[in-house]
């Protein structure tokens, strides 16, 4: 029970820490983003965001990958959730299953949705990435650390350490064999040595993009590893 009880708070203070490293000033233009829900234990989720019209549509999610871009108005520069479709304008707070502040420059966004502690309101977070090519360039990888311990990322001539609560960005990876392929190891760091997790050699292309998250299982020590591939739009072909 101690235990159970030090990963709720350990929890809570990560995802307090990504919600006060995205802290921003209040946003009013439109915003485009693409969402993910991870949720391991629960496959099957169904929230809802006011669209740029101000009408309550259902949020994209597709399993294992993004879904498909949608576009909405920051209410007082917060991305804000819904648990329900029905949402008492006068009275909206009830209905809220999730909030993000959205930074002024950011246009186009990932948003990655996590359940919270059980009964914690709101009873999602979100963290939010810039989704421009400037902050997210093709062929490049970013790393979420759900875990309250240091991680580190093996991959190509690149080598990082992921710490606790943060996203990591991971250049492209140029080192790579014949068929564009390079081995990534994912460690962690437990009492003064570290660990592998994930070990697996992976195809790095300029038209992929990596989101790796980092999380733990309830009741398990070691941590896993979830993985989006993010495929870049192909350019028009020429006139």
């Amino acid at each position: 029970m101690i235990a159970r009880i030090c990963k709720t708070l350990i929890t809570i203070s990560l995802l307090t820490a990504l919600a006060h490293s995205q802290e921003a000033k209040p946003s009013v233009a439109s915003l485009s983003f693409r969402a993910f829900m991870h949720d391991p234990s629960c496959a099957v989720a169904e929230l809802h965001l006011k669209d740029e019209n101000g009408k309550i549509v259902k949020l994209n999610l597709t399993p294992e990958e993004l879904g498909k871009a949608q576009q909405t108005i920051p209410v007082d520069g917060s991305l804000i959730l819904f648990n329900t479709a029905r949402v008492d304008p006068k009275n909206p707070e009830p209905s809220v299953a999730a909030r993000v502040a959205v930074p002024k420059n950011i246009k186009r966004a990932i948003a990655i949705v996590i359940p919270g502690p059980a009964n914690s309101t709101p009873a999602y977070h979100i963290v939010l990435m810039d989704d421009s090519a400037a902050s997210f360039p093709p062929g490049a990888s970013k790393v979420l650390t759900l875990v309250p311990f240091d991680t580190a990322l093996e991959a190509g001539e690149h080598k990082v350490l992921c710490g606790p609560g943060k996203v990591t960005n991971l250049a492209a990876v140029k080192k790579l064999d014949p068929y564009n392929m390079a081995q990534t190891n994912f460690h962690y760091k437990k009492n003064d040595s570290w660990i592998a997790f994930s070990e697996s050699r992976m195809k790095y292309l300029d038209v992929f993009r990596q989101i790796f998250i980092v999380y733990l299982r309830p009741g398990s020590n070691a941590p896993e590893l979830t993985t989006l591939i993010d495929q870049m739009p192909r350019p028009a072909p020429a006139k």
